[in-house]
């Protein structure tokens, strides 16, 4: 006979979950916002009355040092209450780079093992920092297995696999809540453009384009949404045809933006335009930021700046002022070994020269040459 009624929830397994959800909101206020910085563009631009600002929302200024600390935190907080994560839970992500160092610092936080699992490839320097974290990492031969191998892991132990590709778009509140959309518009306010013309960011699971996006239209703003993409990325491919069956055969040079395949996350339709990167393209904005700011950026920051300066050229040819919002995604000290390094630089084949001079070309006249 079917028993009449379901076992209840243990309620100390329910008062866990209760105090690390507490947990997680306690460490959100102790960090107070991320900043946004005004970028250094010239004033008056050669033969044009255009009044342009770049802002850049630093969320290197993360614990974990980059945008990817927001993502971690939304998605412990999701599993946490759907019921998916307790006191026993093992946590798992497919993920060697800047997700697994957040998502492995907030596992720490709730005393829970976590393991990322990546490829067998995977720099030192990357391991260092997931295991200073207190993260474990499980490596497999081939790229593409690690989300299999993920949850392949998560059901052996019973643990629960995050799903970063998957759950992004859905673990944020995009109406708000704190959010990053809301945060950037709430930073404006008291600017001579509140609201931008362009906020430019990358995608990677595309919760970051889906959560903006939406924000946008639930808010009503004029704000258009760029997402700019790396070679070897196959969003920008799938944007342009509005097909998600495309893949690529290699991972991004470009760390934290760029798939292979198009994620679940990537929600297509609340993107207004997209911009192809070339990865010299990338690093050489990284490296010219990094000079101008005074402090050194990621290569997502430069595939980044390098869309927002494309766009700010078209606004000065159209005799057009306003604002546009990026992202400063993580700091450069990570990539002090790459995209930082000229013998680096040389065995990838890579020759940011001639980017780097049209940038300083962009500085000095306002136009784009690509």
């Amino acid at each position: 006979m079917a028993p009449s009624h379901a076992e209840p929830t243990c309620p100390s397994r329910r008062k866990w979950a209760d105090n690390a959800v507490r947990l997680i909101e306690a460490d959100a206020q102790r960090s107070a916002d991320t900043h946004l910085l005004r970028y250094p563009l010239p004033e008056v631009w050669p033969g044009s009355s255009s009044r342009i600002q770049l802002y850049l929302k630093d969320e290197s200024t993360h614990i974990t040092g980059s945008l990817k600390h927001r993502l971690a935190r939304s998605l412990f907080l999701y599993g946490l209450c759907n019921g998916w994560i307790d006191r026993d839970t093992t946590v798992i992500e497919a993920s060697s780079g800047s997700t697994a160092v957040s998502e492995a610092y907030f596992a720490r936080l709730l005393g829970l093992p976590f393991v990322a699992v990546m490829p067998a490839s995977t720099s030192p320097s990357k391991v260092g920092l997931i295991e200073a974290q207190g993260g474990r990492c499980h490596f497999v031969t081939d790229s593409g297995e690690i989300y299999a191998e993920a949850q392949r892991l998560a059901t052996v132990t019973g643990g629960h696999y995050l799903d970063q590709f998957t759950n992004a778009e859905r673990a944020t509140d995009w109406r708000g809540n704190n959010n990053i959309a809301e945060s950037i518009f709430s930073q404006l306010a008291s600017e001579e453009h509140p609201v931008p013309d362009w906020i430019v960011v990358g995608a990677g699971t595309g919760g970051t384009s889906a959560t903006i996006g939406r924000y946008i239209r639930y808010r009503r703003h004029h704000t258009q949404l760029c997402v700019v993409d790396p070679e070897n990325s196959v969003f920008f491919e799938a944007w342009s045809h509005k097909r998600s069956d495309v893949t690529g055969a290699k991972s991004s040079r470009i760390e934290g933006i760029g798939r292979p395949r198009v994620e679940p996350s990537f929600i297509r339709d609340v993107v207004d335009h997209m911009i192809a990167v070339p990865d010299a393209a990338s690093i050489a904005a990284a490296r010219y930021a990094s000079a101008q700011l005074g402090k050194l950026v990621g290569g997502s920051t430069g595939t980044n700046l390098w869309g927002a300066f494309e766009l700010i050229a078209q606004m000065i040819a159209d005799n057009r002022s306003g604002s546009i919002v990026t992202l400063l995604c993580d700091g450069g000290e990570r990539y002090t070994d790459t995209y930082f390094d000229d013998q680096w630089l040389s065995q990838e084949g890579l020759d940011v020269a001639p980017h780097s001079a049209l940038l300083d070309e962009f500085f000095r006249t306002g136009k784009w040459t690509m």
